[in-house]
């Protein structure tokens, strides 16, 4: 297993544990490949300069078809830890279900993965929660060419490292979690709810099984199924792996 010492910075609440992997590094890949022997809390990150790249190893004890829920927590947290570090007043929203954006340019999102062929009615024995931004353009980039997407940089985030997001990413999901104990799956959900792109006329909603409904005009219903988008991320260009330009 490629993997460097584990830092003692930055500074995580317990039971939070870093594995930092070199530039080169994949945090999600190497997350779940080997989420079994590094167990739960474990953040794994790579050392990247122009994106922030994390992810994290859960361990549910519910079936994996109510357990997915983590995902929403995951993209709440990382929505939060991004609002602490940005400017006054920059909207930082969600496009459901795994698209981040800032100022409405894309500046990358989550994704979540789960052990191949674990029935929905099974306990998985891990989830990843995996977590990409943009945090500034490579150097052959021009921002300007892409107007849909943008960079922490770009946006005038100030002190944004990723060692900064990490921490704020560690310290929400555990708030997250704590909320999500104390008053249930519905106060993530609707704190989820809160940061998507506002459509006119529509109202969203959240099943149990994480499928979002989206009631329009005319009382007409959409039901979008969660766990088939996850399987792809889609702020994910395969040609970089990186954010979508």
């Amino acid at each position: 297993m490629v993997e460097s010492e584990v830092r003692r910075s930055p500074d995580l609440p317990p039971p939070f544990r870093l594995v930092t992997l070199r530039e080169v590094g994949d945090a999600f890949a190497h997350a779940c490949a080997h989420a079994g022997e590094l167990g739960a809390g474990t953040l794994v990150s790579t050392g990247r300069f122009d994106v922030a790249e994390f992810a994290v190893i859960l361990e549910p004890e519910e079936p994996l078809a109510s357990a997915r829920l983590a995902f929403y927590g995951g993209m709440v947290a990382l929505c939060d830890a991004l609002a602490a570090l940005a400017p006054p007043e920059k909207p930082i929203t969600i496009e459901w279900p795994d698209v981040i954006r800032v100022d409405g340019g894309l500046v990358g999102g989550g994704r979540l993965a789960w052990p191949d062929r674990t029935d929905e009615g099974a306990t998985p024995d891990w989830l990843v929660f995996g977590a990409t931004i943009r945090t500034a353009f490579m150097r052959s980039t021009d921002a300007g060419e892409h107007p849909l997407a943008t960079a922490l940089e770009e946006e005038g985030f100030s002190d944004f490292g990723s060692d900064r997001l990490l921490e704020g990413f560690a310290r929400h999901l555990m708030v997250a979690i704590d909320h999500w104990q104390e008053a249930g799956f519905g106060s993530i959900a609707a704190d989820y709810l809160s940061k998507l792109t506002p459509g006119s006329g529509v109202h969203h909603a959240i099943d149990e099984n994480g499928d979002l409904c989206i009631r329009g005009d005319g009382n007409r219903i959409e039901a979008r199924r969660l766990a088939p988008a996850l399987r792809w991320p889609s702020w994910l260009d395969p040609k970089t792996d990186g954010p979508r330009l």
